[in-house]
Parts: structure tokens; C-alpha cells; sequence
């Protein structure tokens, strides 16, 4: 049996659902794992049926000093920032990178690992040295076969709001060619936990510039994956492809892999997915730089640099062209499941 140092978050936003899945996959390989967790250990939005893996990760983590050994290898799954922090002599860190020009800092914690793992062949190109190992269909999704909005066409944008993931830009799009329109929907889940309540109402009054529309509505954070599930299954097109940078894009990939027609920007990690034949692809318009003096600050220690853009015309051609497609399943991004696993995850960063 393999031993193995788990160091990660175990909760319900995106990174603690990646950790989830991999803990799945070496439960599954039957690896004798000890967890690190970074963070408070929340589980509950997983809705796990299985009583013996809850009892595995409860376990892997009570005991975790009790079978501390420094020659077993750790893998981390983490930010570049706050990787260096070593549990034993052996670190692997998977990690994501979304920028165009890694920092001396950043370039010095990947050096700094035996090996650094990236999402997307996007980001590894960008580290000399580095590896990729793509990330997988979570199991947890699944088509429900029920009957959400027949008579409409409903678009969907999940995704924190980020000038990175050109959340203001989309939607003003989405209004300018359907606003009001009441044979369209746009359901957004847009939240941004760093954001308080009043910051958020002002983003979307901004974003609607003080105008009712009826066929837009706003749904909060979605602590539970039956719920995410039931949203993906209740769109018809996803919008949240548009991102300028991206390590993976879980919400879009999770659509796709569910028959579901993405408008996806053709940069970044969505190359390692995204196809003519599995998405509406729409090209990129050039760069802008991705500071925001919220997230994201020119001069700053991580992330620094530009993302991709689009014009706005060929987006809404793309949304033009995706009504013809999407009431047809997309048989090639239902093959994505197949193809991308978080057991060949797991097994491409354990090479």
C-alpha cells in the first residue's frame, strides 16, 4: 500500500471540491493517506452516501501525527502563495495559475517544490521545469432528466464576480440582445464571498445600471453541490466560458460534461478541453491587464499581468449561434467524463 501526506482545503468552494475528488480517487486506489487539512474540515455540501469514505477522511485526519513519517512524500494542493510551509521532506504541489507573467515569488515557491504540479498545460508552460495533470468530471453531477423552462432559452453564468472572469462585461452583453425579451433567461450566480451583501447589491445595480429587467435573476451562493447540480441542469447555454483566465473553469467543464452547450474564450486552460465540436468557441480580441485594486493590484507580490478579452459582437453572434444548438444534447462534451477523471488526475500528479 502507498503512503501519502495530504496537505489541502476540505470545504465546499472550488478548491475544497478539487481536494474532495482527489481524496476520492486515493480512497479508491486504496492509499494510506494522512490529512493536513488547511482551514476549518467542512464536508456537508458534498452530501457524501458513503459512510466508510466520511469515516476514512474523519480517520485520515485524527490520525495524522500519529503516522507523521519526514520520508513520506506530501502533496499539497494549494496557492503558490503559502506553499512553502513543508509538512516532510517531500513536497508535490498541484496547483492553479491563471496569469501571463509569474513573479520572481511565484517562480521561487514553484522551484521550491520537488515537483509543481499546474491545472492546465497553459499555466506549466509558464514554469520551467513544471508538470501539468488536467483536472476530472466530478461523479457528484448528474443529469436529472427533469423539465426546468421548456419554453425558454436559459443562460447561465456561474462564477464569482471578477474583472477576470468578465462578469460585468457578459452580462451587459446578455442585456443589450435579450433584455426583457421574455423567450430568454439569464439566471447568474455570480456571488463573491470576499464581498459583503452591500458591496454585491451595488456590483448588480451598476451592472444593470438602475433598469428592472424580468428575465435576469440573481441566485445566492449555492452551499450544496445538489444545488449546483440543479442549476447546470437547468441551463441551456453557459456563459461563464467568456472568463479571460482561468486554471480550469470547473462550473463551464461540469456543464459541458453534462451535454450542455458553453460559449467558451478560446485562451488560457480552457485549450486543454474546449473544442469546435464540444463548445461555441470565440476567439480572442487581444489582452487588457487584470488589475482591479480589489483582487488584483499592479506591483503586487502574485498575480500580475494580463488576461484575454473578446469584442462584444462576436459574443453575441457566439449566443446567436448557440440558440440553434442548444435544445440538441452536445454528445461530444458528454464524452469529456470519460475522458478526464480525477482518478487520471491523481495519477498523472503521483507520476
Amino acid at each position: 500500500m502507498k503512503e501519502l501526506i495530504y496537505k489541502g482545503p476540505l470545504n465546499s468552494l472550488s478548491f475544497g471540491n478539487v481536494s474532495y475528488n482527489l481524496l476520492k480517487a486515493m480512497y479508491n486506489q486504496d492509499i494510506d493517506v494522512s490529512i493536513f487539512p488547511i482551514g476549518k474540515v467542512d464536508v456537508s455540501s458534498f452530501e457524501e452516501r458513503s459512510d466508510d469514505f466520511k469515516k476514512w477522511i474523519e480517520s485520515a485526519v485524527k490520525k495524522r501525527y500519529a503516522k507523521l513519517k519526514s520520508d513520506i512524500p506530501t502533496l499539497q494542493m494549494w496557492h503558490l502563495n503559502g506553499s512553502e510551509h513543508r509538512v516532510s521532506s517531500k513536497q508535490i504541489l498541484y496547483t492553479f495559475y491563471e496569469m501571463s507573467e509569474p513573479t520572481i515569488n511565484e517562480t521561487k515557491l514553484a522551484e521550491f517544490q520537488d515537483k509543481t504540479v499546474f491545472s492546465s498545460s497553459y499555466a506549466s508552460e509558464k514554469f520551467t521545469g513544471s508538470h501539468s495533470a488536467p483536472l476530472g468530471f466530478d461523479e457528484s453531477f448528474y443529469k436529472t432528466d427533469k423539465s426546468y423552462m421548456p419554453n425558454k432559452i436559459h443562460f447561465g453564468l456561474m462564477g464569482k464576480f471578477e474583472k477576470r472572469k468578465h462578469t460585468d462585461k457578459i452580462i451587459r452583453a446578455w442585456i443589450k440582445r435579450y433584455g426583457n425579451n421574455y423567450d430568454y433567461q439569464l439566471t447568474c450566480c455570480i456571488t463573491n464571498p470576499f464581498f459583503k451583501k452591500e458591496q454585491m447589491e451595488s456590483v448588480i445595480g451598476n451592472m444593470l445600471e438602475g433598469k428592472r429587467y424580468g428575465n435576469i435573476n440573481f441566485l445566492p451562493f449555492l452551499p450544496q453541490n445538489s444545488q449546483v447540480n440543479d442549476f447546470l441542469n437547468s441551463i441551456d447555454i453557459d456563459l461563464g466560458g467568456m472568463s479571460g483566465a482561468e486554471g480550469w473553469n470547473l462550473p463551464s467543464f461540469n456543464a459541458t460534461c453534462l451535454g450542455k452547450w458553453s460559449i467558451v474564450l478560446n485562451a488560457t486552460s480552457h485549450k486543454d478541453w474546449a473544442n469546435k465540436d464540444n463548445c461555441i468557441l470565440v476567439e480572442p480580441s487581444g489582452t487588457e491587464p487584470v488589475y482591479d485594486n480589489i483582487f488584483f493590484h499592479k506591483g503586487a507580490d502574485f498575480n500580475q499581468g494580463d488576461i484575454y478579452t473578446f469584442d462584444e459582437q462576436d459574443f453575441i453572434a457566439a449566443m446567436e449561434k448557440a440558440e440553434t444548438k442548444c435544445k440538441i444534447n452536445n454528445d461530444q462534451g458528454e464524452k469529456l467524463k470519460n475522458k478526464f477523471t480525477y482518478e487520471n488526475t491523481l495519477n498523472k500528479i503521483l507520476e
